[in-house]
């Protein structure tokens, strides 16, 4: 029994060692633990205390100014009054909404709609529930604000769109960014904040990289339940960045108002630095009602509006370039050696190819016909011919060169490419080969081509030009002109004496100064022998110039004397009956006439701009496009002078 008790007692003291060295073992394990999680792990777990504790909220950042290139503003900022809400701190969120309605405009659809973003929000983030309120509404809400839990008045900064709206089409606007928005750019999706705004169209879609700027950060305590305690730190974000451009805004309005009751497009283009002085589409639209959010009764009219107000016709909308394109046809065929200003063409109104009868603009035919009269007067018939002799695919090299279907700008996304066609594009895109018919009908613009009152206007400027190639630009980079500064330097040196004494020379002499210029730059030549250029822009002074000229009612003289090319761009194929029945173009309805164009530039002696005008259903160009065309070009002229003084680099006097 002795034995029995000793062994039990030696289990129990086996026993209690091993549950002391268990214990001993445990503390060990504790203290380690204790020590890793307080010494090993103490900036994670701080971190995560601070998390816990932290909260942090992005500030919207202030987009950049853009101003025209004499600075004024055209897209700046102004103070708005916003009504932030966190619904976190709002007892009953309905009951709120409906007090909110008695003090502000807040319809039963924006609460609706506001319901709707309170299920997608990020928890603690929180909610614009007006980005524009009145100074009134702004006013009653501080007095009401003690009554009202979790609502913040807040005095913030939106987008102001200066102007009238006739640059609208350039600048664009910003509206609040979308789940596309975010789902195409890296950027906004970092950016992300309540009520952000983002560059929807133009230059502020273009340059929304930029001109955003940079959110600033507000950082809070907060308690157990995550309400905010007290602020910690504000850190402010940077402003985006401010862009100049290169529209004149006083030809901007000028032009805008020309046409602000039709539909169609005007643009004008230093034929040296390629900057454009003016990009006027029309109808125009109120970019400041997208900044707070468009009703739906707006966005229908714009949307169901015939003349497309939407729509940068100037980069955007494509037409057939009609007569506009004659000059160019000229070139090639004189290029390509399979004319000489020469030859002479029997125009009887109509010819016939192969049993299809083709005819010119004027009924009775111009009767036999040189190269220079066919570009004055405009002859098709004479035009059908050169197309016949050159071929689709030579003119199709020239257009192109000379910037017809080829993007005008590198960033703006609504510009459309247009069309230059040729024997494989055809092929390619309709599946049938190329037939004689079609390249009678290209010599004169019509058939496949299609392009943009840009493009004509930049074929036009390169004409002007001596046959140079130039890089159009709407941003005023000073970098990007120091070849042209360098190249004027040079010239303005050779040719500064002999202008003192020269008088003015009015006849169809030339326009040696541009390519005198140009022959000290190093930009790509576009021709082969510069007196085919010299040519063509001779017969473009006949036209406007020279009586039995398609723009002669239109001339200026003195100091504004200028060439150009008129155009009519026909939208459909005109059958032999409506022909005998010789009806006018206004006797047709609205969307079935003619497209008017003009395109010329000036002044003539010694040429500095390129101008296009596109006034859609407005007939011939003569009549349709050429006066209005001969009012900007005066007014272009008359503000050549200011201009000059803002580029004292390129325009100084050594």
């Amino acid at each position: 029994m002795f034995e029995s008790f000793e062994n039990k007692s030696t289990v129990i003291s086996r026993r209690m060692f091993i549950l002391s060295i268990a214990k001993i073992a445990a503390l060990v394990a504790i203290i380690s633990r204790l020590f890793y999680l307080q010494i090993s792990e103490n900036i994670k777990y701080r971190s995560l205390s601070d998390k816990n504790r932290l909260r942090e909220w992005k500030v919207a950042p202030q987009r950049g100014v853009i101003k025209d290139y004499f600075d004024n503003e055209i897209a700046s900022n102004k103070q708005v009054f916003q009504l932030h809400m966190l619904p976190e701190d709002v007892p009953d969120i309905e009951a709120l909404f409906f007090r909110l309605s008695k003090i502000i405009n807040l319809s039963d659809r924006d609460i609706s709609s506001l319901l709707r973003r309170l299920k997608k929000r990020k928890p603690w983030a929180p909610i614009i529930i007006s980005d524009n309120l009145t100074w009134s509404e702004f006013s009653k809400l501080n007095v009401f604000l003690h009554e009202m839990q979790g609502i913040k008045p807040v005095v913030a900064v939106a987008r102001q769109y200066i102007d009238d709206g006739s640059s609208k089409h350039v600048i664009g606007y910003v509206s609040e960014v979308s789940v596309r928005d975010l789902e195409n750019s890296e950027l906004l999706r970092e950016i992300n904040i309540p009520g952000l705004k983002t560059g929807k169209y133009g230059l502020e879609k273009t340059l929304n990289k930029t001109i955003i700027g940079t959110p600033g950060f507000q950082r809070f305590e907060v308690n157990a339940y995550g309400k905010r305690v007290k602020e910690l730190e504000f850190t402010k974000g940077t402003i985006g960045k401010n862009y100049k451009t290169t529209i004149d805004q006083e030809v901007q309005k000028y032009s805008s108002d020309l046409i602000k009751d039709k539909s169609g497009s005007v643009c004008v283009m230093d034929i040296y630095t390629g900057d454009v002085v003016a990009m006027v589409s029309a109808p125009i639209f109120d970019p400041n009602k997208f900044v707070h959010g468009i009703s739906r009764a707006d966005w229908e009219n714009l949307t169901n509006d015939p003349k497309k107000p939407l729509i940068n016709k100037s980069i955007a909308g494509l037409y057939p370039p009609g007569s506009t394109i004659k000059p160019i046809v000229a070139l090639s065929a004189l290029e390509n050696d399979v004319i000489s200003p020469k030859l002479i063409v029997e125009c009887k109104g109509h010819i016939e190819f192969y049993g299809q009868k083709y005819h010119c603009w004027k009924e009775k035919g111009h009767g036999f016909v040189g190269l220079r009269n066919a570009i004055k007067q405009s002859c098709d018939i004479y035009f059908y011919e050169v197309a016949r002799r050159l071929g689709i695919d030579r003119l199709s090299i020239t257009a192109k060169n000379f910037g017809l279907g080829e993007k005008v700008f590198d960033k703006f996304i609504e510009e459309k490419q247009g069309i230059v066609p040729d024997t494989k594009w055809k092929l390619k895109h309709i599946g049938k080969g190329w037939v004689l018919g079609e390249t009678l009908i290209s010599g004169i613009g019509q058939g496949y081509f299609s392009n943009t009152p840009m493009q004509i206007c930049l074929m036009t400027a390169q004409l002007a030009n001596g046959g140079y190639k130039i890089k159009p630009r709407i941003i005023d980079d000073q970098a990007s002109l120091q070849p042209i500064v360098e190249a004027w330097r040079k010239e303005f040196i050779l040719r500064r004496d002999s202008m003192a004494n020269e008088e003015k020379d009015y006849s169809s002499s030339g326009v040696d100064y541009a390519s005198d210029f140009f022959e000290n730059t190093e930009l790509p030549k576009l021709y082969r022998n510069q007196e085919n250029v010299k040519f063509v822009l001779d017969a473009m002074f006949g036209a406007t110039n020279e009586p039995m000229g398609t723009s002669y009612r239109s001339r200026l003289t003195k100091d504004y004397v200028y060439a150009g090319k008129t155009g009519t761009s026909q939208i459909r194929r005109i059958t032999e009956e409506e022909r005998e029945l010789k009806l006018k173009n206004k006797d047709l309805p609205y969307e079935m006439r003619d497209h008017a164009l003009f395109t010329a530039f000036a002044p003539y002696k010694n040429p500095r701009y390129a101008i296009t005008i596109i006034i859609e259903h407005g007939g011939t160009g003569s009549s349709g496009a050429a006066p209005i065309g001969k009012k900007i070009i005066k007014k272009v002229l008359d503000r050549d002078k200011i201009r000059k003084k803002y580029q004292p680099n390129l325009f100084s006097e050594v």
